[in-house]
């Protein structure tokens, strides 16, 4: 049998179901869709705060929404600071670096069928390293401030955007080449004209991965060593303080700067490829 706090949870469960469940199917245009996500994450929210209230989850366990909300407010220029070394620095320009580095060479693997039977194997081989495995290392060759973890970023995005542009590249048909050849199109001609705006969803999709990568290599290599700020330091030190409303802020902010950065790709990818059949009807 449930008890009565179970059961207003089920309860509260219940009715933002039904709600969220008639809203979806009447949904229409982007602002009826976005403010079913919205509703879905205040129950998750809500639901959080309920449990951690009535059962009286120590803080240490699990702070309710409400204390992570307070910490973040009173730690604002803290979350900034480490938003601006972890992301804007680290996560940033190691996406940058390894998502060009990954088409350069794919246009090289493309080219040389030798680095297709030998390139491909070994970056495969470097993508099942487990990163806290490589992360001291870099962390070591390159020191402890940004640059060690724009490494690991680096090292993170660099095989799934390979293996993506060079799909990407195969992605035109053999009448689609062979017009090309009959207007004596050069390689580099057929390349820019063709074969990459035909790659694009390929491309944005390797580039869409990459950003949950590029965030999650950064933080992960502040855990071992880093000036005294980055969004890995922090939640590392404050775990070990035992204050997990601070630990969460972070997290807060890393999925909100995660989310944002994968929506503004999107959103460029929508632009770029409208013409896809994948985009119609968004």
């Amino acid at each position: 049998m449930l008890d009565g706090r179970a059961a207003a949870l089920l309860a509260v469960w219940v009715l933002a179901w039904a709600v969220n469940a008639r809203l979806a199917a009447a949904a229409r245009g982007r602002i009826a869709r976005a403010l079913v996500a919205v509703l879905f994450g205040a129950t998750l929210l809500a639901l959080w705060e309920m449990a951690v209230r009535l059962y009286a989850v120590p803080p240490v366990i699990l702070p309710a929404p409400t204390d992570v909300a307070r910490a973040f407010a009173a730690s604002t220029p803290i979350l900034w600071a480490d938003f601006v070394q972890t992301f804007l620095k680290g996560a940033l320009s190691g996406y940058a670096i390894g998502c060009a580095a990954a088409f350069a060479t794919a246009v090289a693997v493309d080219r040389s069928p030798f680095l297709q039977r030998g390139l491909l194997p070994v970056g495969n081989f470097v993508a099942a390293l487990p990163i806290v495995g490589i992360a001291p290392i870099l962390v070591m060759w390159f020191g402890f401030d940004w640059q060690s973890k724009a490494a690991v970023v680096v090292v993170m995005v660099f095989f799934p955007m390979l293996v993506n542009c060079v799909e990407g590249l195969k992605a035109t048909d053999a009448m689609q080449r062979d017009l090309m050849a009959t207007y004596s199109a050069s390689y580099w001609q057929s390349l820019l004209k063709l074969r990459i705006p035909a790659a694009m969803p390929f491309i944005f999709n390797g580039l869409k991965i990459a950003t949950t990568l590029a965030l999650i290599g950064a933080i992960v290599a502040e855990f071992f060593g880093s000036p005294v700020v980055g969004m890995g330091f922090r939640i590392s030190t404050e775990v070990g303080k035992l204050r997990l409303d601070m630990v969460w802020a972070e997290i807060a902010v890393a999925a909100l700067a995660g989310s944002a950065f994968y929506g503004l790709v999107a959103v460029l990818e929508k632009g770029v490829t409208f013409w896809h059949p994948s985009q119609r009807g968004r």
